[in-house]
């Protein structure tokens, strides 16, 4: 399984966890966007379920977090 850019997770990971706690706490079904991080949060973990994407991401996070730190800081020009 290709590991994806912490950085990347980690927003991905904060976006959709944002969003549909906002979608919960109005008692919405996912809306479209909830749906396209759902599928990117899948992808990019190698899964079909968005709840085991967010465990498998979550645990990603966990495993390299001196690389997530470093992924985000700004580059130096």
């Amino acid at each position: 399984m290709l590991i994806p850019d912490p950085a990347f997770l980690r927003r991905l990971v904060d976006a959709y966890e944002a969003l549909r706690s906002k979608e919960a706490a109005a008692a919405a079904e996912p809306s479209p966007r909830a749906r396209d991080l759902a599928y990117t949060l899948c992808v990019s973990t190698g899964t079909r379920d968005v709840r085991l994407a967010l465990e498998t991401a979550h645990r990603l996070l966990a495993a390299m977090p001196e690389r997530a730190r470093l992924a985000d800081r700004p580059h130096p020009v």
